[in-house]
């Protein structure tokens, strides 16, 4: 779904910190990693831990109507089930941090499915003995074997996937996450009404099973080393509960991520708690129609998820978290619309709740709401990923499962006490669902204005540009410092290699062009660098230089444009010294890119300025980014770098 890139496809490279395993080769298609050792068998043992857990859980529930359970046993199960699976979260998080971090990921793994394999063959001697107490101490040690699992689960991500393949890489995991509940749900209830009177030991052979199964394939996960593998266990789970979620909370950005993933949770647990009962209420439907509900909602957050690498370029691109947050908003606030009373029929399956009038706009909500869900959360667990330290970044997930438990139960008390203390009906426990999301998604992009700063940057560029890119995952540096140096057409140029470069770049550029109204904000956000000429503003000139080397010794990105200048006839001029100057003081390394097809677009010096407030020449025009291999800064001059950059871009302006 990425972009194609012929010329970069036998390109190898090894995954950041991957361990001792064999080169990777860069895969240009999310789907290419289904193919690869270092992504294959971890994905199916998630997917398979994940329908496991709700083959279980739903067999429980099966196993009671099988029996015939009382109501009274059934309100106990229905009380009791999703505390002691959340339980062990708020308990052994901080251990289960610590413990992901300081193990290999591979052995971490094999581990706690091995530990599935137990606990299932508890489970399977409580179906056989039709026992809930049986079941319950299974579940509650199922909860524990998640806890351990959820940290390990995205900490693995960054150390066997390069950055411009997390958004894609989650994206699967979550598309895969979604599938196999639905599918898990689905076995999981059908189980005690197929089998019959063997009901029992179908179920124990299918959970134990899975469980063996999940085992046998994480044995081909290959060495991924541990984060901090000299780090000291803390046995005692309340202060590092607490350690953990000021870990969570260290970066802004990254704190805002988590309480941004949190509320994902929180979203989807009033919205899946409410289907049962509104498929049957409010769209008269049989008990198959919440597990249709709830598979349109499942296929959209699959679909979403897997969409993210497609508009994102292969970048960890925050611009969609915006766009996902108001469009759960719209699409819950139109279910709300779509069907405010009661069912007009009842005991309707899928085909017969498609036959009625407005069921396709409902269809259409549902499938939505996942869609953008999955526009709204793959986003943020690939920064979180990209941007917490890899020796802190299992202990950050272990915060954020912390903080997500508490927002289930929050959620799952929210929504009755909607219902049962207010009388709300589930349309309108939907319709404040809707007006507080949008609330929520505006306060986190208040206190972080760069997700929405990169939503208005993403949208300017996929607008206006159809853009290719060449040698940036080859040759731009996945992690510590480094100076770009490219040609400097247009007014754009800016945000267009920032969709084009997976990790955050500071741009030094010229500080008439940072004050354009509307792009000021975007750039301000960004940290860009003004800069002003020596006779100009001597001081903000200083303090330019100065920023950049602080900016490479804490190990990011900077971007210069050396011509000082746009190019005023598309060709490119002389490259000044400052670049000189920014590698006499750091000397790290410099890659050449170039911005071909510009001059011909809007926004460049070959329009008048009246011109450019037209319908540009050439509307979404084909716009290139091309990366040079790496120059060592110790040597490298102005003059090398234009001969570079000139070479890189061609007749191609």
């Amino acid at each position: 779904m990425a972009q194609d890139k012929p010329d970069e496809a036998s390109t190898e490279g090894t995954p950041p910190a991957a361990g001792s395993g064999p080169a990777a080769p860069v895969t240009h298609s999310q789907f290419g990693l289904l193919k690869q050792r270092r992504f294959l068998p971890f994905f199916n043992v998630q997917a398979i831990n994940a329908l496991n857990d709700n083959v279980f859980r739903q067999a429980i529930i099966g196993m009671l109507f099988w029996l015939q359970a009382s109501d009274e046993q059934m309100a106990l199960y229905a009380s009791l089930a999703p505390a002691v699976f959340i339980l062990p979260y708020f308990l052994f998080s901080g251990i289960a941090g610590q413990v992901a971090e300081k193990l290999e990921k591979h052995r971490l793994i094999r581990i706690t499915t091995a530990m599935e394999i137990v606990i299932m063959l508890v489970a399977a001697l409580g179906f056989m003995a039709q026992s809930l107490p049986v079941l319950l101490v299974a579940l509650f040690c199922t909860g524990v074997q998640s806890t351990l699992f959820g940290p390990v689960k995205y900490s693995i991500l960054p150390s066997v996937l390069r950055p411009e393949e997390l958004t894609g890489g989650n994206g699967l995991v979550e598309m895969g996450t979604s599938m196999s509940i639905l599918i898990g749900m689905i076995v999981g209830g059908l189980l005690f009404k197929l089998a019959g009177d063997q009901a029992p030991w179908v179920a124990g052979v299918a959970v134990v099973s899975l469980a063996v199964l999940g085992n046998l394939i994480a044995r081909l996960i290959p060495r991924v080393d541990a984060g901090a593998p000299d780090l000291k266990i803390n046995w005692n789970p309340i202060p590092e509960s607490v350690r953990m979620l000021k870990l969570a909370r260290k970066q802004l950005a990254v704190r805002n991520a988590v309480l941004g993933v949190s509320w994902f949770w929180f979203v989807g647990t009033v919205l899946t708690s409410q289907l049962p009962a509104y498929a049957r209420i409010h769209l008269g439907g049989d008990e198959t129609l919440y597990i249709f509900a709830l598979a349109l909602f499942s296929i959209g957050v699959g679909v979403g998820s897997l969409l993210c690498e497609k508009l994102s370029a292969r970048t960890v691109e925050i611009g969609l978290v915006p766009l996902g947050a108001f469009g759960m908003t719209v699409c819950i606030l139109d279910l709300y619309f779509a069907r405010t009373g009661l069912a007009p029929a009842g005991g309707l399956d899928a085909l017969g709740f498609l036959g009625e009038a407005g069921s396709w706009r409902i269809v259409a909500d549902l499938v939505g709401i996942g869609l953008f869900a999955g526009f709204f959360v793959v986003p943020l667990f690939a920064l979180i990923q990209s941007r917490s330290p890899k020796h802190e970044l299992s202990r950050v997930i272990a915060g954020l499962n912390i903080q997500n438990s508490g927002f289930i139960v929050l959620a799952a008390m929210s929504a009755l006490a909607a219902q049962q203390l207010l009388g709300w009906s589930i349309p309108q426990v939907f319709l404040a669902l809707a007006i507080l999301n949008a609330l929520v998604a505006i306060w986190i992009f208040t206190i972080v204005p760069e997700f929405l700063m990169r939503f208005l940057s993403w949208l300017l560029v996929r607008a206006l540009y159809r853009l290719r890119i060449r040698g940036i995952e080859a040759h731009v540096p996945d992690e510590g410092p480094a100076l770009l140096v490219c040609n400097h057409v247009s007014y754009m140029d800016a945000l267009i290699l920032a969709a084009a470069i997976p990790r955050p770049v500071r741009f030094v550029m010229y500080h008439r062009i940072f004050n354009i109204p509307v792009l000021r904000w975007i750039f301000r956000t960004a940290r860009a660098i003004p800069i002003a000429g020596a006779k100009e503003d001597p001081a903000l000139m200083q303090h330019a230089f100065d920023e950049v080397d602080r900016t490479l010794a804490e190990g990011e990105i900077v971007a210069v444009f050396p011509e000082g200048r746009l190019t005023a006839d598309g060709a490119i001029a002389p490259f000044k010294s400052g670049v000189e100057r920014i590698l006499a003081r750091r000397p790290v390394p410099v890659v050449p890119m170039a911005l071909k097809g510009m001059w011909a677009s809007m926004w460049s010096r070959n329009d008048s300025r009246m011109g450019r407030m037209r319908v540009p020449r050439r509307f979404r025009a084909h716009v290139e980014v091309v990366a040079g291999a790496p120059l060592d800064g110790g040597a490298a001059t102005a003059a090398q770098l234009e001969a570079r950059v000139r070479a890189l871009r061609g007749d191609d302006a």
